[in-house]
Parts: structure tokens; sequence; C-alpha cells
């Protein structure tokens, strides 16, 4: 009728046209036509107190108990509840034709109160308002949470599981780092000590081979310092002592005599005497990036014990009576003052072989400079393959000595308590992997209680909005009547439920 006015329209066509009510507005419209009562509401509590009273004793008929189940009964329901009990109650019907049951009078009563002023067509109307503001949505609102839950429980256990693989690798690695199957912690890690005397001989083979080496940094250092070859000694002189006695005890690196007799030590307890200090090793002091190496200072390692190889006077030598005890019993990689000495020199010879493979890769051999023409034929023999043998020499010595595995077994063997502390801190990355296993275990019972909660939401869900398009289509056909039939559309949100 587009282009038309109302008045333009006949009785019939005005007849046709369709009331179009806003399903948030149903109730407000209902009551200034006046369908409704304002004060439907407390009629409609008198109603629902019967009702309440009435469903306490139905008959077993399952038609019924499907009405009963799961929903608020409303007005059609009782007009349905009563055509039921039309069957089930025919036996009462007395000789004029009346039901003599009292079940059928209650719940007849009820439909006429219901029916009294359009009672239950403001209820129905509230119910869909509700239904479709606030219960389905609410529902929906809790069915997108758990979805979000799961979302972020799917992530966790994810986190978690990665966490857990992280802790069990750190503890793989650690393992590893230390030589030891991981199995039964402690007792690998004692075991590990026994393995200190081979190792020990092994270093000890190769640190023999540092003649020569030795002897290049000497004659280096003398050239440089114009010195002569009385002060070769302090060049490296532990190293120099290691080369030619091996591994000694300390007691014959200090007096220069082989003990007569070595006491056992408990290297524990020597360790509860010695300051913290004494116990860590100074890395810090030679820069392997240096440009220029100043050969002119003194080449004595602080806190060196002077080598004395004369022979001792009477007095001296009756005094220990050649026995080793105490520190002068260990040998010399098992004490931590001569050790730190053995490093040291190391580390000086390391940066000084460095240096001289860095210059001798450069454009320019500082070799070649006239001040170096007179250097001795030890210097000068000596090409870029020999230094860089040399330096793979003591790199390798110097990585034996300062690994994680030879640092922790140094301290295995020295520290009871640092088995402990070694052995609780192996212990808690399996701890750790546990705690991520567990936390990961718990996020997935999450998500699966939420998953569940979200599958007993839907089928409510699915329910409510079955129930409420019903009670649309009864509300529209209601209304529709009161309008000589014409269609009757509820809009809005009761659309999109």
């Amino acid at each position: 009728m587009q282009g038309m006015n109302v008045g333009d329209l006949t009785a019939q066509q005005i007849e046709n046209l369709p009331i179009d009510i806003s399903s948030s507005k149903l109730l407000d419209w209902l009551i200034d036509r006046r369908h409704v009562n304002l004060k439907w509401q407390s009629a409609a509590l008198v109603i629902r107190e019967k009702i309440n009273l009435a469903i306490q004793d139905m008959p077993e008929v399952e038609e019924i108990k499907q009405l009963l189940s799961g929903t608020y009964i409303n007005y059609f329901h009782c007009l349905k509840i009563v055509e039921l009990l039309k069957v089930s109650e025919e036996s009462s019907k007395n000789i004029f034709g009346y039901y003599s049951s009292q079940r059928m009078k209650d719940w007849q009563e009820i439909v006429k109160l219901y029916e009294k002023e359009s009672v239950y067509l403001a209820e129905a109307a509230h119910m869909l308002t509700r239904n479709v503001s606030f219960e389905i949505p609410s529902l929906k609102k809790q069915v997108t949470k758990c979805q979000q839950s799961q979302a972020e429980c799917v992530k966790k256990e994810k986190d978690y599981g990665e966490s857990s693989s992280a802790a069990r690798e750190d503890y793989k690695q650690a393992c590893k780092q230390l030589g030891i199957r991981g199995e039964k912690i402690r007792s690998e890690l004692l075991e590990l000590v026994s393995e200190l005397p081979k190792t020990y001989q092994s270093i000890e083979d190769q640190a023999r081979k540092l003649t020569d080496v030795l002897e290049f940094y000497g004659a280096f250092v003398q050239f440089v310092n114009g010195s002569d070859d009385s002060n070769i000694g302090d060049v490296c002189p532990l190293l120099r002592y290691f080369t030619e006695h091996g591994n000694t005890t300390v007691y014959q690196w200090r007096t220069g005599r082989v003990p007569e007799t070595v006491e056992e030590v408990n290297l524990s307890l020597l360790a509860e005497d010695e300051e913290t200090k004494e116990d860590e090793i100074d890395f810090s002091g030679i820069d392997l990036d240096a440009g220029e190496i100043d050969f002119g200072i003194s080449i004595e390692t602080e806190g060196a014990e002077t080598i004395d190889f004369g022979v001792e006077d009477g007095d001296n030598a009756n005094e220990d009576g050649g026995v080793a005890r105490g520190n002068d019993a260990l040998c010399l990689f098992d004490h931590v003052p001569t050790r730190n000495q053995f490093i040291n020199e190391i580390l000086e010879i390391q940066a000084f072989l460095t240096q001289r493979k860095t210059e001798m890769e450069g454009d320019t051999d500082v070799l070649s400079d006239n001040q170096f023409q007179t250097a001795p034929q030890a210097i000068q023999s000596k090409t870029l393959t020999h230094i860089c043998a040399m330096l793979e020499l003591v790199d390798t010595i110097h990585g034996r000595l300062t690994d994680t595995k030879m640092q922790h077994l140094f301290l295995l063997k020295g520290s009871p308590k640092y088995v402990d502390r070694l052995t609780d801190s192996l212990k808690q990355k399996l701890l750790l992997e546990e705690k991520m296993l567990a936390s990961r275990e718990a996020v997935r019972q999450k998500r699966l209680d939420t998953l569940e909660d979200q599958r007993k939401l839907e089928p409510k869900i699915d329910a409510l909005v079955r129930r409420t398009k019903e009670l649309q289509r009864q509300i529209e056909e209601d209304i529709s009547k009161r309008y000589k039939n014409r269609p009757v559309n509820l809009m809005g949100a009761i659309n999109t439920i």
C-alpha cells in the first residue's frame, strides 16, 4: 500500500494490517490499551500459591510430568493440564457431567483466576520480556565465560607443559655437566670424587708438556726486559715445578723435599678453617683482548709461595720430621692456594700466547721490527703454527681445570655440606618439573569442568529459547483474537535470541 494514507484504505484492508509490538515494551502496550490491569501482579501471586499447592497432588501421567518438570508453569500450561486431567479423571464425573475430582476443581479454578482481567496475558508478557532481556542473555554470558576460561586453560596448559619440559631439560643438562645419570643424585655425586685422582693424572700428563711453552715465554720475557738467565725461574714458578715434579704434595713444593710420611687429611675440616675468599678463583686478572702486554711487570703471582730447593739446615729438617700433615699433605690441585696459582699462571701463559697469535696473524709481524732482529733463535724460530699448537694445549689444560664439572668436584671433595646443597639444588629442578606438571593437570581439570558446565548450560538455553518462542506465538495469537484476527508481530530482541 505504498504511497497511500490510512484514510485511503478500506475497512477490509485495515483489518489485515499487522500490529507490530516491541517485545521489550509488550507489557506497557497491554496496560496502555487496558487489556490487562496495572496491578496484575497481586492476582498473579495468589494464582502462583494455588499452583504450588495443586502440583503437590498430581496423577502419574507422563505428559503431565513433562509439563511440570524444569519449567515455570504459566496459563497455557494450565490449560494443557486441564485437558489431560479430563482423561485421567474421567471416572470422577457425576451424573450431571461435572467432575467431583478435587484435582480437576483446583486446576479449573486456577484457569478461571488467570482469565479474570487477563492476568495470564500480563504474566506471559512479563515472563517473555524477562526471558529475552535477562534469563537467556545471562545463560549465554555464562557459556561465553566457560569458553573464555577454556581458552585460557588451553594456553596455560601449553605454558605449564613447556615450563615442565624446560625444567626437565635444565635438570638433564645440569646432570650432564656433572657427569651423572641423575637417578640417585647424592650417591652419584659422591662417586664423582673417586674420579679425581685419574683426572689429576691426566691433567698432569698434559701439564708436563708445557716445558717448551715455558721456555719460549721465559726467553721472550728475558729478551723484552733485557734480563739474564738468572731470572728465568721467576716466570710461572709453579708451572715450571709442575713440569718437573708433577702434582706433588704441598710439602714437597714448599720445602723442596719429598716427605717421609704423609698423614691422611680430611678436606672438609680444612675447608671450615679457610676464608671464603680463598675458595674463589679470580679470572679477571688477564684481559685476553688486551692490545699490548707489559712484560716488564713482576711475574710472581700474588700470594704465591716461594720455592726453596736448597737443603734445609738440621734444625729446620727436624722440626717436621719429614711428615706432611694438614695442608702440606694435600696435592697441589687439592690445595686451594696452589690450585689458584696454577690456574693464574695458566691464564698468564694463555694471555701471552693469545697476544702473540694476534700479532703474527696481523699484516705486520712485530718480530720483523728492528728491535726483534736480535731476538734469540728460540723466539724467532716459533711460527704461527707453533704458537697455535701451544695455545691449544694451554686452553685445554685451563678448560679442564675450570669447567663446571671440575669446579663442582673440587667443592664436593672439600665440603660434605656442598654435597647436600648441590643435591638439593638438583632436586629443586625436578620439583619444579613436578610442580609445572601438577599445575598443568589442575588447569586441564578446570578446562574439563568448565566444558562440562557449558554442556549443561547449552540445553538449558535451547529449552528456554524454545519455550520463549512458543510463548511468543501464544501471546501473538491471543492479542490477534482481540483485534479480529489481525496479524500480530512481536518485534525487537525476541527475534535475535
